[in-house]
């Protein structure tokens, strides 16, 4: 999982500074969103069943801000292929993100430790 996480970080990170030559005004807000996410990620890593809800947070806004960036893509047409890319990037990071994710502990494994 801390494979993934950095990986995903060098990865947004290389979204981030392509954003920089579309956008340099908005490059600043989305590089401290991501750097933030990815330091919490790495946290989670130590110990991914009690981060459980940040690695999930981190999947779903994933998915969140691939939606939002395929609509764009759609509506801009002359950044409809960078749009769209972005955004299978975002889903793949998602996907690989809620994969690696440690499951919920059953009730049963509960009971049983508790007893």
């Amino acid at each position: 999982m801390a494979r993934t996480g950095a990986k995903g970080c060098v990865g947004l990170g290389g979204i981030a500074l392509y954003g920089w030559r579309l956008s340099p005004d908005r490059f600043f807000i989305a590089f401290s969103l991501y750097v933030t996410l990815g330091v919490f990620l790495l946290i989670a890593v130590r110990n991914p069943f009690a981060h459980r809800s940040v690695i999930a947070f981190a999947a779903w806004s994933s998915f969140a801000h691939a939606m939002t960036m395929s609509i764009l893509g759609l509506e801009i047409p002359s950044q409809k292929v960078g749009f769209l890319i972005g955004s299978a990037v975002l889903v793949v990071i998602g996907v690989a993100l809620i994969a690696l994710a440690p499951a919920r502990p059953s009730v049963e494994r509960v009971s049983a430790a508790a007893a």
